[in-house]
Order: C-alpha cells, then sequence, then structure tokens
C-alpha cells in the first residue's frame, strides 16, 4: 500500500535535505527575564548551553559565537536554525531572526510527545533536551516527533486581533450576566431581565416577593454592570443605540421596531400587559 504524498504545507516534517557537518541547531527556552540556548555545532564535541538574559541581540551573537568554533573545527557552515516552543511570546522574535537570515521555526507544545511517569522532573536544561530531541528528528524528515506552527506576519496577526478581542469581550459579557442573573435568583425575581438598557434604572425599583427592596451591597454590585452587559462587542460596528443611517447618508428617526428592548418593562412583559414572545 502506498503512502500518501507528502504535501509541501506539511509542516509536520521538514522538506530540506539535513547534513549534520553544516548545519547548526539551536533551541531556546524562553522565558520573561532569560532565554536558555542550546546547541549541536559541528566539530564541537560538547554540547553548549548557554542561559543569557532575554535579548535577541545576545541571541544572534551566540550563534554567530557558535558559527566561529564551527569554522575553527573545520567546518564550513551554510545553514543555522533555531526552534523554540510556542507560547505567549508569540512569533515576533521568529521574525526577527528570519530578517537576519537565520531558519527559525516555531514549534507546538502539545506535539512533542512527552513521558507519561506520574511524577517528571522538569527543568529548563530538561525541557531543551526534549525540545533538541524533536527538533532534530524534524530535521531530519521524520514524521511523528513534533509539529511546526506557520509563522504569521505582522499584518496577518493583527488582522486577527478584532475578533479575538470580540471574543474577549463575549465572553465577559456572558460572565457578568451569569453572575447577575444567579444574584437575582438568590433574590426570588428570576424572571428580571438583565440585558435591557434601562435595566440599571430599574433595579432601585425591584422588590423581592417578601416586599423588601433589594439589599444595599447587591444593588451596589449589580448596578453597574448593566451597562457592560449592554455593550455591543462587535468589532468594526457603530453606536447601535444612535442614529441609523439612510442609504443616501443621512439619518432616520429610530423606529421603535428596531430596539428589541422597546417596549418591555423589567421582567420581560410589553407594557401592553402581553409577555415578549407570545
Amino acid at each position: 500500500m502506498e503512502s500518501a504524498p507528502m504535501q509541501r504545507n506539511d509542516l509536520s516534517q521538514s522538506l530540506t535535505a539535513f547534513d549534520r557537518n553544516s548545519t547548526i541547531v539551536a533551541v531556546v527556552e524562553l522565558s520573561l527575564e532569560s532565554w536558555l540556548m542550546s546547541g549541536l555545532v559541528p566539530g564541537v564535541k560538547r554540547q553548549p548551553l548557554k542561559k543569557q538574559p532575554a535579548d535577541p541581540e545576545r541571541l544572534l551573537a551566540l550563534l554567530e559565537r557558535w558559527r566561529q568554533e564551527a569554522i575553527k573545527a573545520g567546518h564550513a557552515v551554510k545553514r543555522i536554525v533555531v526552534a523554540f516552543e510556542a507560547g505567549r511570546d508569540g512569533f515576533w522574535l521568529a521574525r526577527w531572526l528570519r530578517s537576519h537570515d537565520i531558519e527559525a521555526y516555531v514549534i507546538h507544545a502539545s506535539s512533542i510527545a512527552m513521558p507519561r511517569e506520574h511524577r517528571r522532573a522538569k527543568t529548563d536544561r530538561l525541557d531543551t533536551e526534549v525540545l533538541m530531541r524533536a527538533f532534530l528528528g524534524w530535521l531530519r524528515g521524520e514524521a511523528r516527533h513534533c509539529r511546526m506552527a506557520a509563522i504569521p506576519t505582522l499584518a496577518q496577526e493583527d488582522a486577527k486581533r478584532p475578533s479575538r478581542e470580540h471574543q474577549s469581550l463575549v465572553t465577559e459579557r456572558t460572565r457578568l450576566v451569569n453572575r447577575m442573573k444567579a444574584t437575582l435568583v438568590w433574590l426570588g425575581l428570576p424572571r428580571v431581565n438583565i440585558k435591557l438598557r434601562k435595566a440599571a434604572e430599574h433595579l432601585a425599583a425591584l422588590r423581592t416577593p417578601e416586599g423588601e427592596p433589594l439589599p444595599p451591597n447587591t444593588l451596589a454590585g449589580a448596578a453597574p454592570r448593566p451597562r457592560a452587559v449592554r455593550h455591543d462587542p462587535r468589532p468594526n460596528q457603530g453606536d447601535r443605540t444612535g442614529a441609523a443611517a439612510t442609504p443616501q447618508g443621512g439619518t432616520r428617526a429610530r423606529n421603535p421596531s428596531d430596539d428589541p428592548d422597546a417596549g418591555q418593562d423589567l421582567g420581560g412583559r410589553h407594557r401592553d400587559g402581553g409577555h415578549a414572545g407570545a
């Protein structure tokens, strides 16, 4: 049975021939204050391990020093490859290294096979050893060692920002709504529609089934939030509460049917006595 042909965009294995005698291989364990670099240098028996401040210029200088060591050992370096795990730092370092003629790759952390013992020692040094083994297997073209992430341009990353901000706002809105609903259920007011625009103004007038007003601490905690809940989190959208634009570029008066909250009170009932959705 023939194996499936390898796709050109397959990032699970390298498509470039790997020559160990002319390639410097380096992996970097990134952290906020310092970086730990581990390398394989042609002609050098030891495996260099260097910890230094989180500075790309220092990283570039270290790679150049390793290049000079390889040259002194009689090996012409034709290729320098660097890899690190995807994480908080994003892709800026990979783009920076590529701009300086260094092959940079970002490894999907979840694609690296890890020991499954109940307890496993975890240090930066051991992490670099795991990264190096996975990266070397990937460079040799062997499958299932690790998988690389596609490195986007800065413009491509920026284009994703509105969607990510939108999702963050939607998540926050859902959390606030659920919290306020739970508080009102605790007070015996399960039918209150907290999403209405004027919910904050009507909370003070609400009464519990015992005829008591909302407790002051509960009211103070819930009152400011409906405005955040009603905020439209979608990116690049105008103010939905303002005047609607006409096709000719002017404005038209708002129609009560434009507002889904029009004609409803805080309990979700229409002011004419019916119930919303009836």
